[in-house]
């Protein structure tokens, strides 16, 4: 019958918590038999149409007897009980497949993958536990155990053992701790290591180079070695690949040479080799060997060439070795605390290694688990050392630094109350200044524009005693007209000009010119405050008093009109005009100046019949 991965995971569990009592108490009730090790088995080999039928010992490594070629594989495994077992026995196979069932005395016990399509999904991934029915077993008992087997994909049989369940549960547990449960530790510990690892290099700059600012580049290498070596080590977590053999394959490969590339680099990088010479002749080389390292697995996985990869994992391994004495060495020899530590990851990486290689690649055995995924962990905790160190030093560098700027900030503040009554005396002065620099301004645009229309009335003589009293009380009214320019609403240009017309229409009627009145309700310019209401009132009464005073108009034309998000404000009279183009006066050159003040734009025309002021603000 068929066993589901959800029951498997669920039996794993149980044994992990070590709720098995249930078992015990079966087993009580008969004499404790250790597990039966079945290595002997008649074969019956199936390759490229051919049969081939042999007997042999296990475990039967299918790579090793058939080198790049694809087949089926059955194994018969007789074995003799004593007596009948009264309690629940189990099958523990530590590798096996690709694919695979198990048959015991003519019964399907457990199937997992297609027998007859290859290159799908891989269940020679993990140990495999089967539980037996009641009453299965026999005193003569034959175990059949058939097999499809893909090129490079580690297939075929390893010894089988077989007895009570809790014998051969154990040894599985033990075995999926190792293959599984630790896998599944080693990827979480370096996916949360290799983020930790990204995220310090995008936030923290490098703090050794005070050229110029840029991030660190070690937590650059460390990030993807730690990420990389997650998708290496979480290949023996998938049994169905994203894509199909040999590609997938290539995959975990690839990882471990970018995974060698970047720790190779961080080693450098930590030990301050990178800028030279031999430290960049080395990157160069596991450039050279991560590139590689695709075409070799392609060409050991897809053409059935397995020397190919173990002759690159023999020269990754060979070039890590020589590295590690050097960079060990160097650590010998008054390195730092940081050089040490990862000095030591360097050490039992490459120890570990070597055994993988062995073992993996040139010992004719059928192993079942690699120590390097756990070995590797090391550089992560190297890695965390290395930053709890700097943080650290860099708390430190802090801590000084604080307490140098109390120091400063403490003498900067004793100068500062020296000064500070100075300062403030100066802006009070400034402040008065400026307030009297402004109200000779105001004196001079407002009342001295009136005074000089009395002037003229006196001068040409027309003028009654009635129509200069009341210039002169027109005087009076440009001083009420400034407060009134107070208590404007800020940007009411339609209320400036009305008040405007209020205060100044008198005036234009004793001097025989005829206003003409075509101002708009216009929206407020909310950017015209207090002061900008002000400056734009003594641009007018400019323009208005040069036309009392020396255009000879018979005629005033008020405009204002909203255009373009602002308003457009034109006076224009039919006087005799000037000269636009010679150095302005006095007047128009204040009537200039504020209107930078307020960000307007000013402009003139003139002619002798049409004088035009125009003020555009925005």
């Amino acid at each position: 019958m068929t066993e589901g991965i959800g029951w498997r995971w669920l039996v794993c569990l149980c044994l992990a918590l070590g709720l098995t009592g249930s078992l015990h108490a079966d087993d009580e009730e008969a004499p404790h038999r250790p597990a039966l090790e079945l290595r002997v088995a008649q074969v019956s080999v199936e390759v490229d149409g051919q049969t081939e039928q042999r007997q042999l010992t296990l475990p039967y490594h299918w790579d090793r007897h058939n080198p790049g070629r694809a087949g089926r594989a059955t194994f018969d495994l007789s074995f003799t009980l004593t007596e009948e077992p009264l309690g629940p026995w189990g099958i523990y196979l530590p590798r096996l497949g690709n694919a695979y069932e198990v048959w015991l005395n003519d019964m399907l016990v457990q199937h997992e993958g297609d027998m007859q399509q290859g290159n799908g999904a891989d269940y020679a991934q993990v140990p495999r536990l089967v539980p037996l029915p009641a009453g299965l077993l026999e005193r003569n008992n034959t175990l059949k155990v058939r097999v499809r087997a893909d090129v490079g994909r580690r297939g075929g049989l390893s010894t089988v053992w077989i007895g009570p369940r809790e014998s051969v549960a154990a040894k599985y547990a033990e075995s999926y701790r190792w293959r599984v449960t630790g896998s599944m530790i080693v990827v979480g510990f370096s996916l949360i290591v290799g983020l930790i690892s990204l995220s310090l290099w995008v936030t923290q700059p490098d703090l050794s180079n005070t050229a110029r600012q840029q991030r660190d580049p070690l937590y650059l290498y460390a990030g993807l070695a730690e990420l990389f070596w997650a998708v290496r080590v979480g290949d023996a977590l998938i049994e169905n690949p994203v894509l199909p053999w040999p590609w997938w394959g290539v995959v975990p490969v690839v990882a471990l040479a970018v995974w060698s590339w970047s720790m190779g680099l961080f080693c450098m990088n930590v030990a301050r080799w990178e800028n030279r010479p031999a430290g960049r002749l080395m990157a160069s080389w596991l450039m050279a060997l991560m590139l590689a390292s695709g075409p070799m697995a392609i060409w050991a996985l897809g053409f059935g060439h397995p020397l190919a990869l173990t002759a690159w994992y023999a020269a990754l391994g060979l070039t890590f070795l020589l590295f590690g004495a050097v960079f060990l060495g160097q650590a010998l020899r008054g390195a730092s605390m940081p050089h040490r530590v990862v000095a030591l990851a360097v050490l039992l990486n490459v120890a570990v290694g070597a055994r993988d290689l062995y073992v993996f690649r040139i010992n004719p055995t059928y192993a079942d688990s690699t120590l390097m995924r756990y070995s590797s962990v090391v550089f992560g905790l190297g890695l965390v050392y290395i930053v709890i160190e700097r943080f650290r030093r860099v708390s430190a560098q802090a801590r000084d630094l604080l307490n140098n700027l109390a120091a400063r900030v403490s003498e900067k503040e004793r100068e500062l109350a020296a000064t500070y009554q100075r300062v403030e005396q100066l802006a009070r002065e400034q402040e008065r200044t400026a307030e009297r620099t402004r109200i000779l301004r105001d004196m001079h645009d407002g009342v001295g524009a009136h005074i000089s229309s009395a002037i003229r009335q006196l001068e040409s003589g027309r003028s009654s005693q009635q129509e200069l009293l009341q210039t002169l009380r027109d005087s009076l009214d440009q001083l009420k007209l400034s407060i009134d320019a107070m208590n404007l609403p800020p940007g009411d240009v339609t209320a400036l000009l009305a008040n405007l017309r209020y205060r100044l229409e008198p005036r234009l009627q004793a001097s025989d010119i005829a206003l003409r009145w075509a101002v708009e309700l216009i929206e407020p310019l909310q950017r015209l405050d207090a002061g900008a209401m002000r400056q734009l009132q003594f641009m007018v009464f400019e323009a208005l008093s040069n036309v009392l005073q020396h255009a000879q108009a018979t005629e005033l034309c008020i405009e204002a009109v909203a255009a373009e998000q602002g308003v457009r404000l034109r006076i224009v009279d039919n006087g005799r005009g000037f000269d636009a183009t010679v150095a302005w006066r006095k007047g128009l050159l204040a009537m200039r100046e504020r209107a930078r003040a307020i960000g307007a734009v000013l402009s003139l025309q003139s002619a002798p019949g049409r004088t035009v002021v125009e003020i555009q603000l925005s």
